[in-house]
C-alpha cells in the first residue's frame, strides 16, 4: 500500500531484487568506478588471500567487489562498481 508520501518500504522490492539476484554471476557486466572499464565479472582478477575474496579490475587493478562470509553473516561490498548490467534471460 502506497503512503501519502508516494513510497512504500523496502519490502516491496523483494520480488524484483530476488529475480535479478538469482542469475549466473559470471555473465553480469560491471563498470569499474575508477577507470570506467566495463567487463563481465568472469573477466576480473580474483584474490582469495584475504579473509574472503576480492575481485579487481583487469584494466587498472582497483578493487571492484569483496565478499566475506563469517558465522555472523555475509558482507558484500560493491563500492568499486559504478553499475552492474544483468543480461536478459534467453529462455
Amino acid at each position: 500500500m502506497e503512503t501519502d508520501y508516494g513510497y512504500v518500504d523496502g519490502n516491496a522490492a523483494a520480488g524484483p531484487l530476488q529475480e535479478i539476484l538469482a542469475v549466473e554471476p559470471t555473465t553480469v557486466r560491471g563498470q569499474c568506478s575508477h577507470c570506467g572499464n566495463t567487463a563481465m565479472l568472469a573477466d576480473t582478477r580474483v584474490y582469495f588471500r584475504a579473509p574472503g575474496l576480492v575481485m579487481r579490475c583487469r584494466s587498472c587493478g582497483s578493487e571492484l567487489l569483496s565478499l566475506v562470509a563469517t558465522a555472523q553473516g555475509t558482507w558484500l561490498d560493491v563500492s568499486g562498481l559504478s553499475c552492474l548490467s544483468i543480461p536478459a534471460d534467453d529462455a
